[in-house]
C-alpha cells in the first residue's frame, strides 16, 4: 500500500473516531505528517501514533477527514463495489419487496459523502464531499456492475457542496433520460421527476410509515398536510375507508399528486389543494371568543418540511410546530389520530414530542399515545452517529 499522509489527531479525539464517527474537524488535529492534496486518502493515528484508520482529506471543508475505514484500504472499483453491495443487503434484508429505496445512506453505510438512490432501473447519486466527488468514475463502474441501471443522474445541487469547495453539478451520467420515471411505492404508482424533484426526485424516508399511518384509518375524513407527492394521502386513500384531502403550498407538487391518484384509481377518494398550510389550518381553527371551532377529521397527517437548518434557528422551528399540532388538535374529532413527523436532526424526539404536549395542553386535549415511528431501514440509524437519526414521528388517539 502506498505511503499516506498521517492525521495526527488531538488526545480525547480518538475515542470519537473509535466509536465510529467518520467526521475530524481541524480543531481536532494537531498535525499533518505531510502535505496533502484535498481530496486525498490520507491515515489517521492518535498522539501515540496509534493507527485509527483511513479517510479522505479536503482542507477546505469544516470536516478535514471522513474516515472510510478502520483498515488500510485501496480506493478502487473493488472497494466500491463491495461496501455498494453491503449497504445493498441491508435493503434487501429489511425492505426486501421493494423496488425504488435508498441504496447507500452516506455515513449511515460507512461511504461518508455519498447518497444513490434507486428508483426501479434508474440511480440518482449525490457526492457531498470532494473525495468522493474525484472518484466518481469508480463509483459509476462499481454501480453498473451491481445493479445495470438503464439510467445514472447526479443531482448535485447540495447546499453542503460549497463547503466542500464544489460548484453544482447536475445531469444524465449515463443512460437517456426521457421524462418523468415510474415507481411503485408499497404498491402505490408514483411520478418522479428526478431532475426538478425534491432532493434526487421525492422522500424515500417514509416509504415503510406510509403504511403503517394507512392501517390508522376507520374511516371518515382525512387531511394530508403538506402533501408532496402524495404518499400519505393515497396509502390512507388506497384503503377504500375514507375521504382524503390534501394540502401543499407547491403547484407542481398539486399537479403531480394529482396525476399520481390517477395513475392509481384514487381520484373518487381524494381531493388536493394548493395552499400555505399554515394560513389553510388558521382560517378553519379562527373563531370569536364565544364560538367554538368544529372538528372536522377523523385523521390528520402532518408531515412539514424541516423548519430548521441549524441550532440557531431551533427556537423559531418549535413555534412553528406548536403552531400546527395546535390548528390540527382543535381540527381532529374525538377519537380521532394524528399521525405527525419531525424530519430536522436539530430537534429530537423528546423535544418534539414536548412541543405536541404543549400544544394539545393548550387546545385543551389529552391524547393517548399509539406508535413512534423512525425512518424507512434503507436510511439506516447509526447510534454513534448522531447525525444519521434525523426523522421521528408519533401516531396519537384523542382520549377526550
Amino acid at each position: 500500500m502506498e505511503n499516506l499522509p498521517t492525521v495526527i489527531i488531538k488526545p480525547g479525539d480518538a475515542n470519537r473516531v473509535l466509536g465510529g464517527h467518520p467526521w475530524i474537524y481541524s480543531g481536532s488535529v494537531v498535525r499533518i505528517t505531510a502535505p496533502a492534496e484535498d481530496g486525498a486518502l490520507v491515515q489517521i493515528k492518535d498522539h501515540r501514533q496509534r493507527f485509527l484508520g483511513t479517510g479522505l482529506y479536503n482542507s477546505k471543508s469544516k470536516i478535514l477527514v471522513r474516515v472510510l475505514s478502520p483498515e488500510r484500504v485501496t480506493l478502487n472499483v473493488d472497494f466500491f463495489e463491495q461496501r455498494i453491495r453491503e449497504a445493498l443487503a441491508v435493503r434487501t434484508r429489511f425492505m426486501p419487496g421493494a423496488t425504488s429505496f435508498r441504496v447507500v445512506n452516506a455515513e449511515s453505510d460507512f461511504l461518508s459523502g455519498l447518497i444513490v438512490d434507486k428508483y426501479e432501473d434508474a440511480l440518482v447519486i449525490q457526492t457531498s464531499a470532494l473525495g468522493m466527488e474525484t472518484r466518481k468514475p469508480l463509483i459509476l463502474e462499481a454501480l453498473q456492475k451491481i445493479f445495470s441501471p438503464k439510467i445514472i443522474m447526479e443531482r448535485n445541487d447540495s447546499g453542503f457542496r460549497k463547503f466542500e469547495g464544489m460548484q453544482d453539478s447536475n445531469g444524465v451520467l449515463f443512460g437517456q433520460l426521457d421524462g418523468p420515471v415510474n415507481i411503485a411505492l408499497n404498491g402505490i404508482k408514483f411520478q418522479v421527476d428526478l431532475v426538478k424533484g425534491h432532493k434526487t426526485g421525492m422522500y424515500l424516508d417514509q416509504q415503510v410509515n406510509y403504511e403503517k399511518v394507512a392501517k390508522l384509518v376507520r374511516g371518515g375524513n382525512v387531511l394530508d398536510c403538506f402533501t408532496f407527492l402524495g404518499g400519505f394521502a393515497l396509502h390512507a386513500a388506497r384503503t377504500g375507508k375514507a375521504k382524503v384531502h390534501a394540502l401543499d403550498q407547491s403547484e407542481d407538487a398539486i399537479k403531480a399528486s394529482q396525476e399520481n391518484a390517477r395513475k392509481n384509481n384514487l381520484t373518487g377518494s381524494c381531493t388536493f389543494e394548493t395552499t400555505n398550510v399554515f394560513d389553510w389550518l388558521k382560517a378553519r381553527t379562527a373563531v370569536q371568543p364565544h364560538e367554538r371551532v368544529i372538528p372536522q377529521f377523523e385523521m390528520i397527517i402532518l408531515d412539514p418540511p424541516s423548519f430548521t437548518k441549524n441550532r440557531a434557528s431551533v427556537g423559531d422551528a418549535m413555534r412553528g410546530y406548536k403552531e400546527i399540532h395546535l390548528r390540527a388538535f382543535k381540527l381532529l374529532k374525538p377519537g380521532g389520530t394524528l399521525a405527525t413527523f419531525c424530519c430536522s436532526h436539530h430537534v429530537d424526539a423528546n423535544l418534539f414530542q414536548e412541543v405536541i404536549l404543549e400544544a394539545a395542553f393548550d387546545a385543551r386535549r389529552v391524547i393517548r399515545k399509539i406508535e413512534t415511528y423512525s425512518q424507512s431501514p434503507d436510511h439506516p440509524v447509526i447510534p454513534s452517529i448522531a447525525e444519521t437519526e434525523y426523522l421521528k414521528g408519533y401516531s396519537y388517539e384523542m382520549a377526550r
